[in-house]
């Protein structure tokens, strides 16, 4: 049986700290592991591919899109001027929504992450039968639980103290990632040690920038910044941590939650209705700094919630393995082939 010949494009791939990298680097690794597909990442040539997959709308990558291909783009996001990601001047905003939107409508599938903006794309009109869920993947050989003796070292590592409930955050120093909030809710719980793993991705562009960096300049006692730190890293650094708060405003799907769930780590997050697309059994939610704080306050002194919580991750987990979202893929790749005769490299 012949391979399909896939070819993934992505740009950006050397700014670390940002979800869409590793997601890339997941998603390639774990298709590479199927029989049925021969993968390249950026190749020269498009026409020598039966599909092309776009993870992210480089312009560059606009004038790749060609007819005898099947082209398929990953959403990530739909352009929202308030999404608090970057800071972007009213006049620019326009003609960049109208563009990624336009790359969306270029591809002959489309792969969103979160079937929360399957009815976005078909109101741009994207055909229903053009959009496809497939949802994100962490690999448990990357990220697992470690031993007693490998938390208290990791603890070590970061400098944190190793008889601290250690309550962690994992994101881009953004706006949206709810940085400010973590922030409070660390000085409203200042007996436990709070740390943030993230940085600046895109430098002084980033929404929030100015009272971000001031505030990781003088940060409350009980908080650290660790920066970005290398995704080899970042087993360890969840490992170190008791939990994970995840404050955001505003996400698509974030990897730091598969990867919290492997760790086998409990979870806060706010209650945002995307999440309800993506996790089919139960998880824990707070809905301002108050109620955030003494869900964490009982985390810490309550065992029992700390089990039963926990045990959410777990069953979120199972959905999210390997066997299944590699299936997903096997399938999705061969359907789209089989959809587009006309477009087939050997006739």
């Amino acid at each position: 049986m012949r391979k399909l010949k896939i070819n993934m494009y992505a740009g950006g791939l050397n700014i670390e700290g940002q979800g869409v990298g590793s997601n890339f680097f997941e998603q390639v690794s774990l298709v590479k592991k199927i029989d049925g597909l021969d993968i390249s990442v950026n190749g020269k040539h498009p026409k020598d591919y039966d599909i092309c997959h776009f993870h992210t709308v480089n312009p560059s990558f606009y004038f790749k899109f060609r007819k005898d291909v099947i082209n398929v783009c990953y959403v990530h996001f739909i352009p929202d001027k308030d999404d608090g990601s970057l800071k972007m001047p009213g006049f620019m905003f326009g003609p960049y929504k109208w563009y990624v939107l336009r790359f969306y409508r270029k591809a002959d599938e489309v792969i969103v992450v979160n079937p929360y903006y399957m009815k976005s794309l078909e109101e741009i009109g994207i055909p229903k039968d053009r959009i496809t869920y497939i949802p994100n993947y962490v690999s448990n050989e990357e990220f697992h639980p470690m031993d007693k003796k490998g938390k208290l070292s990791a603890r070590r590592e970061f400098g944190l103290r190793e008889d601290v409930f250690t309550v962690l955050g994992v994101g881009q120093t953004q706006t949206r990632k709810g940085v400010l909030d973590f922030a409070e809710v660390a000085k409203r719980n200042p007996d436990m040690q709070f740390v943030w793993a993230g940085g600046f991705s895109f430098g002084k562009i980033t929404s929030g920038y100015s009272e971000i960096k001031a505030l990781m300049d003088n940060p409350p006692a009980n908080l650290r910044f660790l920066g970005i730190v290398p995704r080899a890293k970042m087993n360890e650094v969840f490992n170190a941590a008791d939990m994970l708060f995840l404050p955001s405003y505003q996400e698509l799907f974030p990897m730091t939650l598969l990867e919290c769930i492997n760790v086998e780590l409990p979870f806060l997050v706010r209650d945002l209705d995307l999440y309800k697309d993506i996790f089919l059994s139960p998880y824990t939610v707070g809905h301002d700094n108050g109620e955030f704080a003494e869900i964490i306050k009982r985390l810490r002194d309550d065992e029992g919630y700390y089990e039963e919580v926990r045990k959410q991750s777990l069953a979120i987990r199972d959905f999210y393995s390997e066997g299944n979202v590699k299936k997903l893929w096997d399938g999705y790749y061969h359907r789209i082939y089989d959809k587009y005769p006309d477009k087939h490299r050997i006739k």
